[in-house]
């Protein structure tokens, strides 16, 4: 696939209406999109970089762990990409969620991994047809696991404030037991082979 821009930040120019935005970060190619709540549940408001508070960084930890990490500081990544279905300032979701939508789409990544509760369930309700079954399905208990989507294959996580060291391998292990698988989606239908 050629690349669609080098820019890590915004890559797509989005112009949503709340100030400050923190915009998706990361390699617009990627076939990995890791989704939070909000800059106000995990940083970045000051640096432009999701998932850079403190308590959320454990993140950036699993991005070097399975080798998406070009370098820290600054933080480049490759084959992953990173932002939030909110925005900053408590705007409103549904103002919102046209941008989120656009820029998912445009990223247009295999795996989706929405990190704590909002995202979860905004990713399964939004892009998988599993919502109604996994609606009373505690978000612990479907940790690490694969939801199947509609050319998205989910993998729901604990927020990364509330990872253990259990969380924290269950995550890894499965996101790089589906790297070294063929796991791109195709035809609109969530496979997984080898």
């Amino acid at each position: 696939m050629e690349n669609v821009t080098d820019r890590v930040s915004n890559p797509f120019g989005m112009r949503p209406p709340s100030r400050p935005a923190v915009h998706g970060y990361g390699d617009a190619n990627a076939d990995f999109h890791f989704i939070g709540e909000s800059p106000e549940a995990h940083g970045g408001a000051e640096s432009d970089v999701p998932f850079s508070a403190e308590e959320a960084s454990r993140l950036h930890d699993l991005l070097d762990d399975l080798g998406f990490v070009i370098s820290r500081d600054p933080l480049r990544l490759h084959n992953a990409f990173l932002s939030y279905v909110r925005a900053a300032n408590g705007v409103p979701f549904d103002e919102l969620e046209r941008y989120f939508d656009a820029e998912l789409r445009a990223v247009n990544a295999h795996i989706l991994v929405p990190l704590g509760e909002t995202a979860a369930r905004h990713v399964i309700g939004t892009y998988t047809a599993q919502a109604p079954k996994l609606a009373e399905t505690p978000l612990s208990d479907l940790h690490a696991t694969e939801v199947r989507g509609a050319g998205f294959l989910v993998v729901p996580a604990l927020d990364p404030r509330d990872w253990d060291d259990v969380a924290y391998d269950a995550l890894r292990d499965r996101l790089r037991e589906i790297l070294e698988s063929d796991y791109r989606q195709t035809k609109g239908v969530a496979t997984r082979i080898g």
